[in-house]
């Protein structure tokens, strides 16, 4: 048996350990290596993102489109437009109309081939100068990529950050717009999100049952309680005027998930929700259903009681501490997840630096009352030299207005993944009757009580019953 190098049976054995110069991390190779790829997602319904923030264009293929689909470029702007730039005062000022253009895997009457659907959307409104001017070419911007994007390739793009910027993202919004009309069709699935904290504000009155994506944007804030969403706003305008930045958390609701999506062990469907929504930019924690506040109950206080609906027959929950998910499947009820996203790291307050008596303002973006606020952010370049950076640049005091659609879009992709990998495995026989009732879904003419020999005799049965010689079967063996 031939043996593999070490390095690949241990992935990641030679990986980077420190943002030494990419000279050291990324120069040839004595031994083989395995790298992930990472631009791809899902299963059977799986999408491919490219293109990077100050580039030509940022767009999407999306593979395993089931075909007869209707779907329209304006239903697919509607959500781009919700997470397009320039939207507000709490949003970057950069100026997009990020427009979509479908390339392929419509027909002319606006419905899917079935072929792969290719989406695309023009940068209009870069400004690299802001990057290229201000040292970043060798200098890290403090909690941003570029260490590790010149650790891992050697070399990065520069403006706007190429694809770890949020703008990436365009593409999958755009084919969870698709995904978002497949749910509809399919099982009246509705996939809604809103910010749910800021801080340590937090929205009380939403009736998971009930919002709509209207009640979502009635407020810039993308907030439902609309006096949470009041005292937010405060919050948000207060730390954007200081020229700093917020975080906090988005909370996303599936209603009408019809229970069996996902499996066990490693494709549980949480499991997989995560992966979807920690890949967004900035999001840095995830939770499913009471998530960690289910921690500090009980296990008689955290159950979910089971019981029969009298209106349809169903099981259900009497209550969803679950978020709708049991061991890794779903039970039928909402599913609900919720995204926590750290503060933007790119901020506008002044840098500056101090040699002896000497006060060196290296920027001054903020004057009140006669007093400048300095905000001190120390790097490094990619040589080891330690420098003070500007912070310039567009960037959102708060990305979570626009992550609201973000979610949305990654939580509608893995649920149709999850029912198309449903469907390919279990519902070739439905659970609903026995096995040997079951129709054929190979279409042969055969009654079904001989179809319901299963396994290698099956091919003999049908033989027999047809008075025909199965081709490769041989009659006479035992």
């Amino acid at each position: 048996m031939m043996k593999l190098p070490l390095a690949v049976l241990v992935l990641g054995i030679a990986s980077v350990s420190s943002f030494a110069p990419a000279s050291q991390n990324c120069g040839p190779r004595t031994s083989t290596e395995l790298h992930g790829v990472g631009n791809s997602f899902g299963r059977v319904f799986r999408i491919s993102t490219w293109g990077e923030s100050h580039g030509g264009g940022v767009g999407v293929t999306l593979d395993g489109c089931p075909p007869r689909i209707p779907i329209t470029r304006d239903e697919i702007q509607v959500d781009l437009d919700r997470r397009r730039p320039g939207q507000s005062r709490i949003t970057t000022p950069r100026n997009e109309a990020d427009a979509v253009e479908i390339l392929s895997g419509l027909n002319p009457q606006d419905v899917t081939l079935g072929t792969p659907l290719a989406m695309l959307v023009r940068n209009k409104d870069q400004r690299s100068q802001d990057y290229l001017e201000n040292d970043m070419s060798v200098a890290y911007r403090p909690s941003h990529a570029d260490a590790t994007y010149d650790a891992k390739y050697g070399v990065r793009a520069i403006a706007g950050g190429g694809r770890s910027s949020a703008r990436e993202t365009i593409g999958r919004v755009a084919a969870g717009a698709v995904a978002r009309k497949i749910l509809r069709m399919y099982n009246g699935i509705e996939v809604l999100a809103y910010v749910s904290k800021v801080q340590e504000i937090c929205a009380e009155n939403v009736d998971h049952d009930t919002f709509t994506m209207e009640d979502v944007d009635s407020n810039i804030v993308r907030c439902p309680d609309a006096d949470s969403a009041e005292k937010m706003l405060e919050r948000i305008d207060k730390i954007r005027k200081s020229g700093n930045s917020i975080g906090g958390v988005v909370t996303c609701v599936a209603r009408n998930v019809p229970a069996g999506l996902g499996s066990p062990v490693f494709d549980k469907l949480e499991a997989d929700l995560a992966k979807a929504c920690m890949s967004i930019p900035a999001a840095k924690g995830f939770e499913s259903g009471d998530g960690f506040e289910g921690t500090l109950l009980t296990g008689k206080d955290h159950n979910d009681e089971f019981f029969i609906d009298q209106d349809t027959g169903a099981t259900r929950t009497k209550t969803n501490r679950s978020g709708g998910i049991q061991g890794g499947i779903s039970n039928g009820e909402n599913v609900v997840v919720h995204v926590a996203f750290k503060p933007t790291s790119t901020i506008g307050q002044a840098q500056v630096s101090f040699t002896g008596d000497l006060l060196r303002a290296t920027s001054v973006l903020l004057l009140t009352g006669g007093h400048i606020i300095f905000f001190l952010q120390e790097t490094v370049t990619r040589d080891g030299q330690e420098v003070e950076l500007r912070g310039k640049g567009r960037h959102d005091p708060c990305v979570l207005p626009r992550a609201v659609p973000m979610v949305e879009a990654m939580v509608a992709l893995t649920l149709v993944d999850a029912i198309m990998c449903q469907q390919a495995q279990c519902d070739m026989f439905p659970n609903e009757a026995p096995l040997e009732k079951q129709p054929n879904p190979m279409g042969t003419t055969a009654k079904r009580e001989i179809d319901g020999v299963v396994g290698p005799n099956k091919s003999m049965a049908v033989a027999e019953a047809s008075g025909s010689k199965p081709i490769g079967l041989n009659i006479d063996e035992e």
